[in-house]
């Protein structure tokens, strides 16, 4: 504070004090209205003049705060009426939409084959109905169409293919080959490994992604297993669609960061907002799509992250068979004082056939298959 400031500071209070003193003389029994006067006063003086000294600090951090808030928004998705996988990324160009599988570049360097099978697909966008959308939802609108990456696969040399983590086999013999012998599980088994609030990312953890189409990316192990379940899906006549894979940590604190944001905005404070949220978006490096192992699913007709997933063909196909791809239902309805995340029907865990069989045939979470089966 400069010494003008000071002086008008000094000067105000003395003349409120002045006035004050003044009254009271004169009105003896009203005195105490002239206290009341001086401190109301010289309070709302002090604190106008405080806001005012640090005029240019306020702003500026007005500006961050405006600035923070428009670049953390993020649009809800538009979904594809294909039987399709759905991009993270955004596109605002065309109608049509181009996607190429790529499964390799060193190994396809290494044998000499071209292994990239490109696919068009048209798009159809369905106005989002719901504007209270569980913002796990990643925006839509670059994808690839699963007869295409089929049917490209299956001009491939199998011994080739096979580098890739991708197989030939018939359902039915994929299935039979992976028919558990024994109920044994090893902690340190990376299919089972147990993420959440309580168990973060291991620090040592570390996986290789593989690209599903365009920007679209996963654990490259799971991708076989994907693909046979919405083939599957397919041949019963339920149409999938692969949303929100692979995020990486900036992704997720921005969802969860809005998430946040949006309870405060409701009245909530800070920790209120953080601990209702967390039941609806994984905290930062505790979420399993950091790793590569979940996926998000919906249907086409059914656009939106909610409980009512589960009452489509799409969702209760998944309930029922999914387990036979290795997937689970990750947060079931009755475990949410278990998992500490409510129940979404569409956010699907690899965790191969075996552990997969076991909970969805007992009825258990992964929390619980962990403290009865895991050594």
């Amino acid at each position: 504070m400069n010494a003008s400031n000071l002086q008008k500071k000094l000067t105000f209070k003395s003349k409120v004090i002045s006035k004050v003193e003044k009254f009271n003389r004169k009105h003896k029994a009203l005195s105490f209205l002239g206290l009341a006067y001086a401190v109301v006063a010289i309070t709302t003086y002090n604190f106008l003049f405080y806001f005012y000294r640090n005029g240019k600090r306020f702003t500026a951090l007005a500006c961050i705060i405006l600035f923070f808030i428009s670049s953390s928004s993020f649009s809800y998705p538009a979904m594809s009426m294909n039987i399709s996988f759905a991009s993270n990324a955004a596109s605002e160009d065309d109608d049509v939409l181009g996607a190429s599988r790529v499964l390799s570049d060193e190994t396809v360097a290494e044998s000499d084959a071209e292994l990239v099978a490109e696919t068009v697909v048209d798009s159809a966008v369905i106005e989002q109905e719901n504007t209270d959308v569980n913002p796990d939802v990643a925006e839509i609108d670059n994808m690839a169409s699963l007869n295409e990456i089929l049917e490209a696969t299956e001009q491939i040399d199998p011994e080739v293919l096979a580098a890739y983590g991708y197989t030939t086999e018939s359902e039915e013999e994929v299935q039979q080959s992976e028919e558990p012998a024994e109920q044994e599980f090893s902690s340190d088994d990376w299919k089972i490994v147990l993420v959440n609030k309580q168990h973060p990312i291991p620090d040592d953890y570390s996986f290789e992604l593989g690209t599903i189409s365009g920007g679209m990316r996963c654990d490259d192990r799971i991708i076989t297993p994907l693909l046979d379940m919405l083939k599957g899906a397919r041949a019963d006549g339920v149409n999938l669609i692969v949303c929100s894979p692979y995020r990486d940590i900036d992704r997720q604190t921005m969802l969860f960061s809005n998430k946040v944001g949006k309870y405060m905005d409701g009245g909530l404070s800070y920790m209120e907002a953080y601990n209702l949220a967390s039941q609806a978006v994984t905290v930062p490096g505790s979420s399993e799509h950091q790793i590569g192992l979940a996926v998000d699913i919906i249907t086409d007709g059914y656009s939106t992250l909610d409980e009512g997933f589960g009452e489509t063909a799409a969702g209760k196909w998944l309930a029922e068979n999914s387990s036979k791809y290795g997937f689970i239902l990750r947060y079931p309805e009755g475990k949410e004082k278990i998992t500490s995340i409510e129940y979404e029907p569409w956010h699907f865990r690899y965790v191969g056939v075996d552990a997969a069989t076991v909970i969805t045939d007992n009825d258990l979470c992964l929390e619980e298959f962990w403290n009865i089966y895991v050594d």
